[in-house]
């Protein structure tokens, strides 16, 4: 049996997902609309929501191992699609970010950019996906 404090963390982890993607978002807007200070910040935060959702991600799964996907029929091919592509770009993603950042932080912003234009949809996609697969094992199609 999980205790409540093991249940809640899917759904925290959900939620941090879903704050990277809004960040995400709010960032691209921002840098478009020449607001470079705020979007600095609002990428800061979404370089550390998704920090806390990867860390909240591994404590659960080293407590809780993996969890089934219950779901039979036509929503089976379409569950492992997505969470084959979001695991496979979830761990391309982490060193591109990681890159991305360095770049803006030492002010090579050409570089920065032309990484950003890479790394932002991938992360973006993660970040939603993320939300899917949450929804799709623990409410649609939960045991």
């Amino acid at each position: 049996m999980i205790d409540p404090f093991h249940s809640i963390l899917p759904t925290v982890n959900a939620s941090l997902n879903a704050a990277s993607a809004v960040l995400i978002t709010t960032g691209i807007v921002l840098v478009r609309r020449g607001r470079r200070d705020a979007h600095k910040r609002v990428m800061l935060a979404a370089v550390a929501t998704s920090s806390l959702f990867l860390i909240c991600y591994i404590v659960y799964h080293v407590l809780v191992g993996s969890v089934r996907f219950a779901g039979r029929g036509w929503p089976r091919p379409i569950y492992f699609s997505i969470l084959t592509s979001h695991t496979i770009l979830a761990v391309t993603v982490v060193p591109l970010v990681a890159v991305t950042v360095i770049r803006a932080l030492r002010g090579r912003y050409e570089r920065h950019r032309a990484s950003a234009r890479w790394t932002y949809p991938i992360w973006l996609y993660v970040s939603i996906t993320g939300v899917i697969v949450y929804v799709m094992l623990y409410h649609l199609f939960a045991p």
